[in-house]
């Protein structure tokens, strides 16, 4: 991992929201747990539309970039650019990237229509 940029995909931002110490597995939860802690520091973060260091360990990381499920996970990232205003390859601080999405995204309501399915 980068320790001065962390590559990002756009729907992470929602994910990260919503994590509660829970997820697809104890090594899974364990290394969220560790990224989300990291982001608190409020480091920059490269937006991007491929696996990132969130997918390190998800079970759907298929390796060399590809998610088992990239057609429903490419849709989720497309919507939260659409709805942030964000471009790939944006780099900002964490913090204006957590801000945008629940401004835009969460606050809205917009998530179940983003990623309900």
């Amino acid at each position: 991992m980068n320790d001065c940029i962390y590559k990002i995909r756009p729907h992470h931002g929602m994910c990260i929201s919503f994590f509660r110490g829970e997820g697809y597995s104890n090594e899974f939860t364990s290394h969220m747990a560790r990224i989300v802690s990291e982001l608190s520091a409020d480091p920059l973060v490269e937006i991007i539309s491929a696996t990132d260091e969130l997918c390190e360990k998800c079970p759907s990381n298929m390796g060399d970039g590809i998610c088992q499920t990239e057609e429903k996970v490419a849709r989720y990232d497309s919507e939260v650019l659409r709805y942030c205003g964000f471009s790939a390859g944006e780099v900002m601080p964490y913090s204006a990237f957590s801000s945008i999405v629940r401004e835009k995204i969460i606050l809205c309501g917009k998530r179940e229509e983003i990623c309900g399915d």
